[in-house]
């Protein structure tokens, strides 16, 4: 696996919370100063014919804010206009409150977005689980829907359309044991890639995730460590997609969607999972690279 290493620097969020429950102080250096405020367009809904403008900052080296630590000011439930009630701002931080019941269990919970789509960007977020906890990190989702047999329209998981980065309690999510290899452990590649190395901090402790998206090239990072590296739109992608649970033979409309990962502009919201336990994030800002 190619090595890809970032600055350490740029692991750090200039204007970051250092606790969940830290108050942002007034900093009036030069760097802080250097901030901008960015204009972001967010579709307000599944259909995405309404869009609102949103301001967020931008710090001097082109991070850009998508979490104030106050608001849910650009999120929105996937599939839905609204950030169902069992997300909730603690501390500074998101968290899923679980119900203990597995995936997205009623209309309070299921996943969420930022509502704005990204195509070659660099995403960094730090999260903590609760013990026995499971949860994920998606990029590059679509929102899908497709007809029952009555033809209704119904909306498509998340998963069937966006790669994701495992956010897991390894020591205590029967999960961890499944899969291949370990690839179903933190900052994984959803069943198909293990993180190497397995650097995760454990229950209750604060992670670091990285993910970074550049013309199909991905890479995970965990705790300032690159643990994956892999190609969207190759034959490597489609290769790992027959192995994987998302294969053509088991599930057809997973493997169209993801083979062609990202739409044909190749672009798409990011996204946290209900998983019905209780996961924070905190700390999440991108930086767009192209």
């Amino acid at each position: 696996m190619k090595k890809v290493f970032y600055p350490l620097a740029c692991c750090m969020f200039a204007a970051a919370l250092t606790s969940c429950g830290g108050a942002k102080k007034a900093d009036n250096s030069a760097d802080a100063q250097a901030e901008e405020m960015v204009s972001w367009a967010v579709s307000k809904s599944l259909k995405g014919a309404e869009t609102d403008s949103i301001q967020l900052p931008m710090d001097k080296d082109g991070y850009i804010t998508i979490f104030d630590g106050t608001s849910f000011n650009g999120w929105r439930g996937y599939g839905k206009d609204k950030v169902p009630s069992k997300w909730t701002i603690e501390d500074g931080c998101i968290k899923f409150n679980g119900s203990g019941g597995g995936e997205a269990q009623d209309g309070d919970g299921g996943d969420i977005i930022f509502a704005h789509k990204l195509k070659n960007f660099e995403l960094e977020v730090e999260w903590k689980v609760a013990k026995g906890a499971n949860s994920g990190i998606f990029y590059l989702a679509q929102e899908v829907t497709s007809k029952d047999k009555d033809g209704n329209e119904v909306l498509e998981p998340i998963y069937i359309s966006a790669p994701e980065y495992q956010v897991l309690d390894n020591a205590n999510h029967p999960d961890a044991k499944l899969g291949k290899d370990n690839n179903r452990q933190s900052a994984s590649l959803y069943d198909m890639i293990p993180a190497v190395p397995q650097n995760q901090k454990p229950f209750g402790e604060w992670n670091k995730a990285k993910i970074m998206v550049y013309k199909g090239t991905v890479v995970h990072g965990q705790n300032d460590e690159n643990v994956l590296e892999y190609h969207l739109w190759t034959k490597q992608w489609t290769d790992m997609l027959q192995a994987s649970k998302f294969s053509e033979e088991k599930w057809p409309l997973a493997f169209e969607l993801l083979n062609n990962c990202g739409g044909d502009n190749r672009e798409g919201f990011i996204g946290f999972q209900d998983h019905g336990d209780d996961v924070w994030f905190r700390n999440i800002r991108v930086k767009i690279l192209d």
